[in-house]
C-alpha cells in the first residue's frame, strides 16, 4: 500500500487549501484514515481521521470546525478541506492508513502506512 499526499502550498491567514491523499495498492475504505502535522521542533500531532467505513470522524480540538476529513471511494482518496487557515496550521501534513482497527486511532503509533508529507505554509 502506497500513500502519496499532495495539495500543500503558500496560502494567507483566513485562506482555504484542500489536500488530497491517494491510496494505491489496497481500497481506502478498508483502511482507517488519518491526517497528521508536524510543526519545526514539534512532535507530529493528530489533526483529523476517519474510521474504515467513514461514519465515524475525529478532529483535533485545534482544528475543529475549521477543517474537514472526508473520502471519495471511486477514486480512492481521502481529503481534508482546511478553512481559516492560520499560521499556526503551518506544517509538513501526513495522512496515514490502518487496516487493523475497526476504530479511529489517533496515536501516529496505530497507523501502518504513511505518505511522504506535503508542506503547508500560512502566512500572516
Amino acid at each position: 500500500v502506497q500513500l502519496q499526499a499532495s495539495g500543500g502550498g503558500l496560502v494567507h491567514t483566513g485562506g482555504p487549501l484542500r489536500l488530497s491523499c491517494a491510496v494505491s495498492g489496497g481500497t481506502s475504505s478498508s483502511y482507517a484514515m488519518g491526517w497528521f502535522r508536524q510543526a519545526p521542533g514539534k512532535m507530529r500531532e493528530f489533526v483529523a481521521g476517519t474510521s474504515r467505513t467513514g461514519g465515524a470522524t475525529r478532529y483535533a480540538d485545534s482544528v475543529k470546525g475549521r477543517f474537514t476529513i472526508s473520502r471519495d471511494s471511486a477514486k480512492n482518496t481521502v481529503y481534508l478541506q482546511m478553512n481559516t487557515l492560520k499560521p499556526e496550521d503551518t506544517a509538513v501534513y501526513y495522512c496515514a492508513a490502518d487496516f487493523r482497527t475497526s476504530g479511529l486511532p489517533i496515536s501516529s503509533y496505530a497507523y501502518l502506512y504513511w505518505g511522504q508529507g506535503t508542506l503547508v505554509t500560512v502566512s500572516s
